[in-house]
């Protein structure tokens, strides 16, 4: 049963048709965070810039990546498009799908990721991913990283002990 729920996560296209659904999703997806994590919606009246990616299709065995489409908005509106890709190499099986969303909190991280060929996470601005523990002691006064990633809406079934790589990449819509 998971073979075939991972058999078919993987088949299911990682981008949107269209620059207005990519939109749309990503809207979608950031008022579902809103809703589950009251930090993020703290995080993004403090932030300088927010990257969405609603959904990212990750599938490995082995060797494994994942793709996904998302956009870029500042002061409410979308003002970029971006992809992220990574490639994975170790102990890992399955397929998944998931979203991210990474509140860039200083200008300097909004300029990085606009003047670079790619932000790779690991090089260039601090990324802290925020799971509950992280979340719990979150405040305005608190706040001193680049950037903060919230994962969400995970599917499918993927189990991986392996070295990753991300690149988010502007791209044309």
């Amino acid at each position: 049963m998971y073979k075939r729920q991972a058999l078919s996560l993987a088949s299911q296209p990682a981008s949107a048709a269209t620059a207005e659904d990519l939109q749309k999703d990503a809207a979608h997806t950031l008022q579902t965070l809103y809703k589950l994590n009251s930090t993020a919606e703290l995080l993004s009246k403090k932030s300088k810039g927010i990257l969405v990616f609603p959904k990212i299709v990750k599938a490995g065995l082995v060797f494994g990546g994942s793709y996904g489409e998302g956009v870029l908005m500042q002061s409410g509106r979308v003002t970029e498009y971006y992809n992220s890709v990574s490639a994975s190499w170790g102990w890992q099986a399955g397929a998944e799908t998931y979203a991210y969303v990474v509140f860039l909190m200083s200008d300097q991280a909004v300029q990085y990721l606009a003047k670079s060929q790619g932000w790779e996470f690991g090089v260039g601005p601090s990324v802290v991913v925020v799971n509950e523990g992280v979340a719990k002691n979150l405040s305005t006064s608190t706040i001193k990283d680049d950037a903060y990633a919230f994962i969400t809406d995970q599917q499918g079934l993927m189990a991986s002990l392996s070295f990753e790589g991300t690149k988010i990449s502007r791209i044309k819509k």
